[in-house]
């Protein structure tokens, strides 16, 4: 390919220029073109592919490139925002293609990731939680483990891997590291539901009325992976144990799909202390103890202690 400065002044020669503003104008375009580093580098490595005459013909692509991205350098926003230009070869001729920006695309990241998990009466900042960020204390390291590790185990086996029921006193950060860990399953394209039981709690009390709760419980249940914080917090009515969580536990249990739970009460204080007494404190075992089965088979327990880390 024969310099860009001999199709530049061929073309200057062969198309009239209205205006001394106009060729002046022109003439530093070209000649930003024939001095642009990344301009001269593109035509080097693809000199193979161009036309001989690719350059020439190609002086509008060349300065749309050079004005965007100097628009974008001086941090000033151009006609395609969030977009980057690039330099393309296309039928033997130059063409300019924009590709999304670091930016743009860090964007769109946490967009699919949003949509990826559902969160339901959850604090707002539960979105950025991330496991990069968890404090791995020595009293904490354990659960930590096993959030870090679940992920690479779901997604290689085939056959059920139980999610972990995390207890510990209130404030050590379970329902931080259940959303870290919902974040890090959606960034591996898992769906997950993050749900805090006792306002689901509420809600499915206030949908009865309109029978509304069966779609709401529909929806939870089928989730590819469920988690329910907070379970254990207040009393508990027999409807919501037996109606509510005891069909959801039921659903995954026979379609042998994971689920995570956090708790300030273990295993043991859950079915003694809250799953047995209905609220009319009438002792029910044998129902909590159909619970407990449920709960052990699709969770597995694991201690989380520490100090509170909640601002007073």
């Amino acid at each position: 390919m024969e310099p860009v400065s001999k199709y530049i002044q061929q073309f200057l020669k062969e198309r009239t220029i209205n205006g001394k503003g106009a060729r002046k104008s022109f003439q530093v375009a070209v000649r930003q073109i024939e001095t642009d580093p990344e301009i001269q580098q593109f035509l080097k490595e693809n000199k193979s592919k161009l036309a001989e005459d690719a350059a020439q013909r190609s002086i509008a692509k060349l300065r749309e490139y050079l004005m965007v991205r100097d628009t974008l350098k001086k941090k000033q926003k151009s006609f395609v925002p969030g977009y980057v230009p690039k330099l393309v070869v296309s039928d033997h001729l130059i063409e300019v293609s924009y590709a999304p920006s670091a930016e743009t695309l860090n964007k769109q990241k946490a967009e699919r990731l949003a949509r990826r998990v559902t969160t339901i009466s959850m604090p707002k900042d539960i979105r950025n939680a991330s496991l990069d960020n968890f404090d791995q204390t020595d009293s904490r390291y354990r659960a930590f483990a096993k959030a870090v590790h679940f992920t690479s185990k779901y997604m290689a086996k085939d056959q059920f891997e139980p999610g972990y029921y995390i207890y510990g006193p209130f404030g050590v950060g379970k329902t931080y590291l259940l959303g870290a860990l919902a974040n890090d399953l959606a960034d591996s394209g898992v769906l997950t539901t993050l749900v805090h039981f006792p306002s689901f709690e509420s809600e499915m009390k206030a949908s009865i009325s309109d029978n509304s709760y069966l779609d709401k419980i529909d929806a939870v249940k089928k989730s590819q992976i469920l988690m329910l914080d907070d379970v254990g917090a207040g009393s508990l009515s027999s409807w919501v144990r037996d109606e509510v969580l005891g069909v959801i536990l039921e659903y995954r249990m026979q379609q042998q799909l994971p689920m995570f739970f956090s708790s300030n009460l273990s295993m043991e204080q859950l079915e003694e202390e809250w799953l047995t007494f209905n609220n009319h404190g009438d002792a029910e075992p044998l129902k909590a103890q159909r619970l407990m089965q449920r709960i052990r088979f699709l969770s597995r327990e694991v201690e989380m202690p520490g100090q509170n880390r909640r601002p007073m």
